[in-house]
């Protein structure tokens, strides 16, 4: 007995279908690997969003002791806050200098608040190591008092008069800072955690949680008894 396999429009019709079919399953897994990979995007997009969003708060103060990665530092309100390092976080030394110590094409950070003329009057001056500069470039508002603004850039010119004056250049700007006498001049340097210990006078701007938690990214922390004045 022979068996007649007969190719028809029957067989057509059902290859057809089979065809459609499994078009219709590579297109419906296509989109769904788009909605997944957007759903992921935007997920990404609002984590970033919200980590640039994060609070940050100064924090200036003594160490009142050291717990494996928590950091206690009671502050000049009297408050003690508990702040946590990473590995990331990086600790600054800061050691006294003098103002002869800064030159053109020295780069800094000052503190000061805004006179009539346009130019600023710092109320502290700190110094990078050429490895650091480009730290922080630029001109904004700062905590350290009231109206007060944090400008770091690279020193141009120099006037010696009742002190001195830095114009003091960063991307898009420059600002002329005069530098009075009694007014603390600083160095930043590497350190290290063997700093941190009780005692010892820190300044940091940490990220802020939405739960409280403060994490420090960077802290300056007094070498030899020196109180970071920034």
């Amino acid at each position: 007995m022979t068996e007649t396999l007969t190719f028809g429009s029957n067989a057509n019709d059902t290859f057809s279908h089979n065809c459609r079919n499994r078009k219709s399953t590579f297109i419906k897994i296509t989109l769904n690997k788009m909605l997944m990979a957007s759903t992921l995007a935007a997920a990404m997009a609002i984590g970033l969003a919200n980590a640039a969003e994060a609070p940050r708060v100064g924090v200036r103060g003594a160490i009142t002791a050291m717990d494996g990665d928590a950091m206690h530092v009671k502050v000049s309100s009297g408050e003690d806050v508990t702040v946590h390092l990473t590995k990331a976080t990086q600790v600054r030394a800061v050691t006294l200098a003098k103002i002869d110590e800064i030159k053109p094409g020295s780069y800094i950070g000052s503190a000061a608040m805004p006179n009539a003329d346009g130019t600023l009057t710092a109320l502290e001056v700190h110094v990078f190591p050429p490895a650091m500069a480009g730290t922080g470039d630029g001109h904004r508002a700062f905590d350290l008092k009231e109206g007060s603004s944090m400008t770091n850039g690279t020193v141009g010119d120099l006037v010696v008069s009742h002190g001195r004056t830095l114009t003091v250049k960063y991307k898009g700007g420059e600002q002329k800072i005069v530098v009075p006498d009694d007014v603390p001049i600083v160095n930043l340097e590497p350190g290290d955690r063997s700093l941190l210990k009780p005692g010892v006078k820190v300044v940091l701007f940490a990220a802020q949680a939405a739960d409280g938690t403060i994490t420090a990214q960077a802290i300056s922390a007094g070498k030899d008894g020196v109180t970071p004045p920034m």
